[in-house]
């Protein structure tokens, strides 16, 4: 994938001046041969100065990982560990930060060989937390090297998400359209987070379109898109079109990134742009998708948000897409009940959007025309939009938002698309999600959130919500089991 950061982190270990320094190096040591033998040498850098009881020794190895080329840190405590300059260190590294902490080895050596780190995590935590300092602690901080390196490479992931999102531009294209102010959302939280957001006239779009007429890289764009859809390439009339608006979005977002590395686009897609472009955008959004830019559709600025995060989370191509419609109960019926588990019929939906969704992530697909816009719309305008239905697996639907009055919240759930024949259109699949009845109710209308949802392939919950906790979201939804009510939910319904 492009446009996403590759993560480093700097494994640095302290000691407390009053414990042997030998535990925490040598579980240092032991803690990178773990992860290298495990995972990869690649991720972690061995930082060899350990903190011992000194802010001195915290600029040495501060400086060592920046010098190595660290954008992530892990802290990790081989002893009790020196509180305050452990912390410092943590408060001054510009970048996504976990604490760990080394378990006791031996019943045989639990004398001088006993370390406390358990105790020192407390102490760790509560200086954090008078400093200001986020740091990601996993579930259970305290391990053996094995585990501890199974924590970190947990947290690369989360890292690279962070990473991601503070050296992020969205670029925006025109105001939300009339009638659909529930993608509309204060941008006060995207600075918050280290973003910047860049909002553009759909007239300055315009204008770059007609500028890469008779762009001589059309034709090799289009050829690209011919082998990318294959036996569905049924509107070839229309390529040249997508592919001189494909070139325009790419170079503007080489010409208009500034300081930042990495990209994500709003685009807008009705209601004038069919008329005056002559086509939809659909296609070419799940194309710059697909390989690692997010378009989200509608100008919807927080949805492409949430595609970065989960495309860097997953390091894989995601889509954006409508919460849509109930499944008719007599295809529950047929095709669903007691074949996919224990799924009731308010457990399953339709997720639908026109065509953004990549082709890598659909059972089959055809290029086609906009069949809700060609109600209204000559059917000629409305050519460019990706039909079929999506792969069936395991998927995270989930989303970060502002609301209306500035609160950043976030929800995630877990669950699958059915191998289940959708007979609709559009970028469609049949999702199942445990309790999706009471989710939606209670956590989707409840909270207000609007009706795009950001889908990862795979079950990426545990990190999305750790990156939710980090960038500050106030709440994060999720579908309670039915042990668990809501808040909200009416004791006296069921």
């Amino acid at each position: 994938m492009i446009n996403i950061p590759e993560v480093k982190i700097g494994l640095v270990a302290v000691s407390r001046d009053c414990f042997p320094a030998s535990l925490a190096v040598n579980r240092r040591k032991a803690l990178a041969e773990a992860y290298k033998k495990n995972f990869n040498d690649k991720d972690v850098y061995e930082c060899p100065v350990c903190i011992i009881e000194s802010e001195t020794q915290m600029v040495e190895a501060l400086e060592d990982i920046k010098k190595n080329g660290c954008n992530a840190l892990c802290v990790y405590l081989g002893n009790f560990g020196p509180e305050i300059s452990e912390t410092l260190l943590a408060k001054h590294f510009d970048g996504p930060i976990m604490f760990c902490a080394a378990a006791e080895e031996s019943q045989n050596d639990l004398i001088d060989g006993r370390g406390d780190a358990y105790c020192g995590m407390l102490n760790a935590s509560y200086n954090l937390y008078i400093r200001n300092t986020k740091a990601y602690i996993p579930e259970y901080p305290v391990g053996t090297a094995e585990e501890c390196a199974k924590m970190i490479n947990e947290f690369v992931p989360i890292a690279r998400a962070i990473v991601g999102v503070r050296d992020l531009k969205i670029i925006s294209f025109g105001p939300r359209p009339m009638n659909f102010l529930a993608c509309n959302a204060p941008i006060k939280q995207i600075f918050n987070m280290g973003a910047e957001i860049e909002e553009n006239s759909e007239l300055d779009l315009f204008e770059a379109f007609h500028k890469h007429d008779n762009d001589p890289r059309i034709p090799d764009v289009v050829k690209d898109m011919e082998a990318d859809l294959g036996a569905g390439n049924k509107k070839p009339e229309i390529l040249a079109k997508l592919a001189q608006y494909e070139l325009t979005l790419l170079d503007w977002v080489e010409e208009h990134r500034g300081y930042k590395k990495y990209v994500c686009i709003a685009g807008k897609c009705w209601p004038a742009f069919q008329t005056q472009f002559g086509f939809v955008p659909c296609y070419v959004n799940s194309r710059l998708t697909g390989r690692g830019i997010p378009v989200s559709c509608e100008v919807d600025i927080y949805g492409a948000l949430s595609e970065f995060i989960g495309t860097c989370v997953s390091n894989d191509s995601v889509t954006l897409l409508d919460i849509n419609n109930s499944v008719p109960a007599d295809m529950y019926e047929e095709s669903i009940k007691g074949k996919f588990g224990n799924y009731k019929h308010t457990d399953t939906f339709m997720g639908f959007h026109c065509g953004n969704t990549c082709t890598s992530k659909l059972s089959s697909c055809e290029m086609k025309f906009q069949r809700i816009m060609a109600r209204n719309l000559p059917e000629e305008v409305t050519q460019g939009t990706l039909e079929g239905d999506i792969k069936p697996g395991d998927i995270t639907f989930y989303r970060l938002q502002s609301t209306s009055d500035n609160h950043l919240r976030a929800y995630l759930a877990q669950g699958e698309v059915l191998n289940v024949p959708t007979r609709s259109f559009g970028g469609i699949g049949v999702f199942a999600i445990p309790e999706m009845g009471r989710f939606y109710r209670h956590v989707l209308i409840q909270q207000n959130f609007p009706h795009h949802g950001a889908v990862a392939f795979g079950h990426y919950g545990k990190a999305l919500f750790e990156v939710f906790k980090y960038l500050g979201a106030e709440t994060i939804g999720y579908n309670q089991p039915a042990s668990l009510p809501y808040p909200t939910e009416n004791p006296f319904c069921c």
